[in-house]
């Protein structure tokens, strides 16, 4: 697979067009304040108002993209229709916002110097000596400015607001070069087209209970040394600030009070876009961006159904989920979010069992007897069973021990990338008796290779050589299970990220034991989904459908799950219209 073009083109600009503004997140104190989701609700309140928004987030790492970073580094590696491999935050900007972002709208040091560095090879610099100022803060600026211009609701007009997020904590010496670059581009187009909000935190000492704003006084004095004065505060608390700490933070940090934003903890994320419009933080970007003209009162009215019909919700759904990285649930971002869409589509709140994959072995049952029966009990204790995808082979028999509970107990069972392989081990295991059949991934020597390493990947090459990105899914069985949910289209278009595919010499044998192969690509070769005969819901995905799961748009294989493990997919089984709402 080809390397994408480190550079953005520049789009040619549009006659007569508004420019676009912008609207910059930076964070200040500590790390994992909530930049992600408060970037994501400002565009949400901002969409609400009818301006159309898109979003770039800037991760100052030297990575070229997520792609090949642990989920214990970063969370989860999110992948977007093009094949970028890209930073979480990206999912919250697509579920919030509703949008189809791309590669380029994540920036990284990485691809910023590769971009500058090819230049200098090209001699595009003629000869001059290349710096971090101007040739580095250039290329950012030139990379925001193209990459703001390019449509991603479906439009082909540039949007109104660009929503950019600046990864870490303002001081970090890795962002320093974007900090500058971020400073002349705010000069160069002027107030009314750059408003800057700075997310800080507002803690309480337990022994004072006092709120303490002494943090983000220093937050935004080194923010304002570095040339950025915040025209907004966004401060982090656990509970709402009183008038006084709002008047101090005024009085020290240069910004009116009615501009200092308090989001506190709230029961779900979706208050945070209510708490903005509550708070008028709407009011004060259109009015620093003079954007009045353009934008109306913001309607939320759906969004706010949403968030109050959440907290009403009385009943909930066990779901085991069994995985690789569960010490950091944030490496299963999507299908936790996937898994709570569903499971509001069914009035229900997700309660997800989380089980470290090895903790089933049997090895646990003598090393640590206690982790090993707690991890079962929570197991036979669920609803329902999903195994996320992976890399590696650490908590492998764990899985397909589940796999395998989930089959001969008739347990709703949904397998996604990873999760569909297996159940394909599995199955040839103990159904088909090839006690020795594995993935190459966990056992190149193993003559029964049930699920291979595609022969298009690179073996050399970690970084952008998977199988990546949106493709076709076509239905071989149009009647079955999974097209139902999905509405009975003859196709689906899913994200996809792998490099092992089911080997396609075993797919004669394992349907004869039952399991049958409904869904493949374009080429009929390549295996892309399972359901096993006679089995209430055992389904396995080779693609990610989390990855385009929405709040009012629940991914069909989630919501397939859920109404499996609380007895409501009887009319979906018996009917062929499909999962209403699942693809509207």
């Amino acid at each position: 697979m080809s390397s994408p073009s480190p550079s953005p083109p520049a789009p040619a600009e549009e006659e007569g067009r508004a420019p676009t503004k912008y609207v910059l997140i930076t964070g200040g104190v500590v790390s994992g304040l909530g930049k992600g989701v408060t970037a994501s609700s400002i565009g949400v309140v901002l969409k609400a108002c009818g301006l159309r928004v898109t979003c770039i987030k800037i991760d100052p790492y030297l990575n070229t993209d997520a792609g090949t970073m642990s989920p214990f580094e970063h969370g989860e590696v999110f992948v977007l229709d093009d094949g970028g491999e890209v930073d979480l935050d990206l999912g919250n900007y697509e579920r919030f916002i509703d949008v189809t972002l791309t590669r380029d709208n994540n920036i990284t040091t990485g691809k910023i110097y590769q971009s500058v560095i090819e230049k200098e090879r090209r001699g595009d610099y003629l000869g001059k000596t290349v710096q971090v100022i101007p040739h580095v803060t250039d290329e950012i600026k030139q990379w925001i400015q193209s990459v703001s211009s390019v449509p991603v609701d479906g439009q082909t007009r540039p949007a109104d607001v660009c929503v950019i997020e600046l990864g870490g904590t303002v001081g970090d010496i890795e962002s320093m070069p974007f900090i500058e670059a971020l400073r002349q581009l705010s000069f160069s187009l002027g107030k009314e087209n750059f408003c800057l909000i700075h997310v800080s935190l507002v803690p309480v000492l337990g022994v004072v209970g006092e709120q303490k704003t002494k943090p983000t006084q220093h937050s935004v004095r080194e923010l304002r040394a570095l040339g950025l004065t915040p025209d907004l505060l966004a401060c982090r608390s656990a509970q709402p600030l009183i008038g006084s700490v709002k008047e101090k933070l005024s009085q020290f940090c240069h910004v009116p009070v009615e501009n200092i934003l308090n989001i506190h903890d709230v029961p779900n994320l979706w208050h945070v876009p209510l708490i903005l419009r509550n708070q008028k933080a709407h009011e004060a970007i259109i009015k620093q961006l003079n954007l009045a003209r353009s934008a109306g009162p913001p309607e939320l009215r759906d969004w706010t159904d949403m968030a109050e019909s959440y907290d009403n919700l009385n009943n909930s759904v066990k779901v085991a989920l069994v995985g690789k990285y569960t010490n950091l649930t944030d490496s299963y971002l999507s299908v936790v979010k996937a898994l709570l869409h569903a499971s509001v589509a069914c009035s229900l709140k997700p309660s997800i069992q989380w089980i470290a994959a090895s903790d089933l072995e049997d090895a646990t049952a003598i090393s640590a007897p206690d982790a090993h029966a707690e991890a079962w009990e929570t197991l036979k204790g669920s609803s329902c069973i999903l195994i996320p995808g992976g890399f590696g082979d650490r908590g492998i028999s764990g899985m397909i021990l589940a796999a395998k509970y989930a089959r001969e107990n008739r347990v709703p069972y949904l397998g996604i990338c990873l999760g569909m392989q297996i159940s394909v081990i599995e199955i040839s295991r103990h159904v088909l008796g090839l006690e020795d059949a594995d993935s190459e991934e966990f056992n190149k020597d193993t003559p029964n290779h049930v699920v291979m390493y595609m022969p298009e990947v690179s073996k050399t090459h970690m970084g952008n050589t998977m199988r990546l990105g949106c493709r076709r899914t076509f239905f071989s069985k149009p009647d079955c299970l999974t097209s139902k949910l999905y509405g009975s289209p003859p196709h689906v278009d899913e994200r996809h990220r792998h490099r092992y595919e089911v080997n396609p010499s075993f797919v004669p044998m394992l349907e004869s034991a039952g399991l049958h192969f409904v869904g493949c690509d374009e080429s009929r070769n390549r295996m892309e989904i399972v359901e096993l005969q006679d089995h209430p819901f055992y389904v396995g995905v080779q693609f990610h459908p989390e990855f385009k799961s929405r709040p009012r748009r629940p991914s069909p294989p989630f919501t397939g799950l859920i109404m499996a493990a609380t007895k409501q997919l009887g009319a979906i089984s018996n009917s062929s219209n499909g999962y209403v709402g699942a693809s509207d």
